[in-house]
């Protein structure tokens, strides 16, 4: 079996510094990548899709490169819209509210930003979603 790749460490840091910046939020190694928490919620997960091992990404695609993904919770409208945007975005089939996109060159980091953001407000409690409003 071929040696597990992880993620670059710059797009760690790149999310680490959106993650780490919302209320009672940890970074921790996951199963593979790394993975942003806030309680016992994951809220953003990063790994890379490749060759010789399980990957939603590559199921879904059929797409053997090596490529860096993003998971999160989205909800409602942006949920529908992003399932069905196509390339970065794909939904992997193992939770109804997650959504990969993948993270190269072209990603807009505006709309990660955003969409982190998002996937916290829905997994973290409502205290604290309070206090990322001004609130709280």
């Amino acid at each position: 079996m071929p040696t597990r790749i992880e993620p670059d460490a710059d797009v760690v840091r790149r999310l680490g510094a959106i993650a780490l910046g919302l209320p009672e939020t940890r970074e921790e190694d996951a199963w593979t990548g790394v993975r942003w928490r806030v309680r016992q919620q994951t809220f953003a997960h990063v790994m890379v899709a490749q060759p010789g091992y399980e990957s939603s990404y590559r199921d879904l695609t059929g797409d053997a490169a090596v490529r860096t993904v993003l998971t999160f919770h989205a909800a409602g409208d942006e949920l529908l819209a992003l399932t069905h945007a196509g390339a970065p975005f794909y939904k992997p089939p193992w939770s109804p509210s997650v959504v990969g996109m993948v993270l190269d060159e072209t990603t807009d980091w505006t709309e990660v930003t955003e969409l982190v953001t998002e996937s916290y407000r829905l997994r973290a409690p409502l205290k604290l979603v309070r206090a990322l409003d001004g609130r709280g």
